[in-house]
């Protein structure tokens, strides 16, 4: 580390190679690496005949990995972490290796090989706005993203607030992989969702729903999410993972829309990203920023008070926030009465 009168290049040699780390874990999730550890293969040779791969190969990789933390490496060879036997191995029921294939994809890398050319311009290049009509980007993400955002649906369902268990409506814009509303149905038997995103993002949330065993309460409204008649009277309304590719003005507007479609004194649960007032911390949250610098015309990581304020202006009142034990915040407010 350096210190005060003694600079090192040491921070610059490892961001400079950062790629190397996600090559790497891409690489070792293809291959089933931690799954084949998890199954008891040690040695470089074992998990090599597990993985159908070189040993010499393996041994390289399975050693960066141990440097950057994600095996650890002992006399009897290779094992996991606490970290990567949660998440990276396929015998755990919260595997996120599936999520590589969007944070990972061409559509979303590219437009971070041309970052200075999109600060310069202030533009993003027409090819990698992500909000793009239809952008096929989507679709990718509803198959990839559902299962890291598990413990988010399960808290926000928890969160609902539907009365008496009177028969209530749910509206899910952007809806996605359609995690948010269908862990809200299973868990609200009461409650009907209505799942609004693209027509071929909303086929994911329909396999979603089916296999939940939720379909009969589950309705589907494709199209744009600024143009599609939502209907009224919800009693709740998710909207997950939106805002923050919209300019404020334009997050305003939509937020009033959303109110127009519940019921008086309907609930609105928002999940977002939230940076504190310095905009560099927490760490996660904060940089969540350069997705939007790359991806987005007028995105942005907003705090709490910019949400805040943006929920107030389009009607709801009673703004509180809670972070959640990942690397988000949910807000929930109420509709302000007439």
């Amino acid at each position: 580390m350096a210190t005060a009168g003694n600079p090192t290049p040491n921070l610059f040699f490892e961001t400079i190679t950062s790629y190397q780390k996600s090559a790497a874990l891409n690489a070792a999730l293809e291959l089933n690496i931690f799954t084949a550890i998890s199954d008891g293969a040690r040695t470089a040779a074992d998990i090599a005949k597990a993985c159908d791969a070189s040993e010499r190969g393996t041994r390289m990789l399975c050693d960066y990995l141990v440097i950057i933390g994600l095996l650890a490496k002992g006399a009897d060879g290779y094992s996991l972490t606490p970290d990567s036997a949660s998440f990276l191995s396929k015998r755990s029921p919260a595997y996120l290796g599936g999520a590589a294939s969007f944070l990972l994809s061409p559509a979303i890398v590219r437009n971070f090989d041309r970052l200075a050319e999109t600060v310069r311009s202030g533009c993003v290049p027409q090819d990698g706005n992500t909000v793009a009509e239809e952008n096929p980007v989507w679709t990718e993400f509803a198959r990839s993203m559902a299962p890291l955002m598990v413990p988010a649906a399960h808290a926000m369902a928890e969160m609902l607030d539907l009365g008496d268990g009177r028969p209530a409506k749910i509206l899910d814009i952007a809806a996605g992989h359609g995690i948010f509303g269908i862990t809200a149905a299973g868990r609200h038997p009461q409650a009907t969702v209505v799942a609004v995103d693209w027509p071929a993002v909303l086929e994911v949330a329909r396999e979603n729903a089916e296999r939940a065993g939720v379909m009969a309460r589950y309705e589907m409204r494709p199209g744009d999410a600024f143009k599609v008649d939502f209907g009224r009277d919800y009693d709740a309304a998710f909207v997950t993972n939106f805002l923050h590719h919209f300019d404020s003005p334009t997050c305003t507007a939509f937020l009033k829309k959303v109110a127009d479609a519940l019921r008086p004194e309907g609930q609105l649960i928002v999940l977002e990203f939230v940076p504190n007032d310095d905009r560099v911390s927490p760490p996660i949250a904060a940089s969540f920023v350069m997705n939007m610098l790359a991806g987005t015309p007028s995105g942005d990581a907003y705090t709490l008070k910019e949400l805040t304020g943006m929920l107030e202006a389009a009607g709801y009142t009673g703004v509180r926030a809670q972070q959640l034990q990942t690397f988000q915040s949910v807000l929930v407010a109420t509709k302000r009465p007439a």
